[in-house]
């Protein structure tokens, strides 16, 4: 498939989704040469799980697919700009490029604004909107001392 056979792959998932009672977001992960390996909807609301973005569910199916993390080598399209939280699991993942149709102000138009959390990243913990503190912080280092130790991690 063409990059843009796979960009409207994307947004038929995201209308599909609406009419099964979704939000307006789909996303395809696929080799550079055009196979789509998985595809993924949002499914906050059905799965009650505020974490079960479109690109978050796409990487999980890609990831089980392949029996692996690493997703490098591999593409995403997606039906819009993707929040705070999905681009950092496409880093994570090391997808290699990432399209998207519509953008976070067309998001932001519709009643999808994230940009209070790209606000709250640029301020110190101290200063978020959401209270936090560092706890035990001596406790949880030996979990870090320990990982640091083990000589047959596997990095990722």
């Amino acid at each position: 498939m063409t990059k843009e056979e796979l960009m409207r792959k994307a947004i038929e998932l995201s209308k599909e989704n609406i009419e099964n009672g979704g939000g307006p977001f789909g996303a395809v992960i696929a080799t550079k040469e055009g196979e789509i390996v998985a595809t993924g909807v949002n499914r906050v609301t059905s799965s009650c799980d505020p974490t079960a973005h479109a690109e978050v569910s796409a990487i999980r199916a890609a990831a089980a697919k392949l029996g692996t993390f690493n997703l490098s080598g591999y593409e995403i399209y997606t039906s819009c700009e993707p929040c705070p939280m999905c681009l950092g699991a496409i880093y994570w993942a090391r997808l290699d490029k990432m399209y998207y149709g519509n953008n976070k102000t067309d998001a932001k138009d519709i009643g999808f604004d994230d940009s209070f959390i790209y606000d709250e990243l640029e301020l110190k913990p101290e200063n978020r909107k959401l209270p936090s503190e560092i706890l035990l912080h001596n406790e949880a280092l030996t979990a870090f001392k320990a990982w640091a130790a083990k000589e047959d991690k596997i990095e990722y």
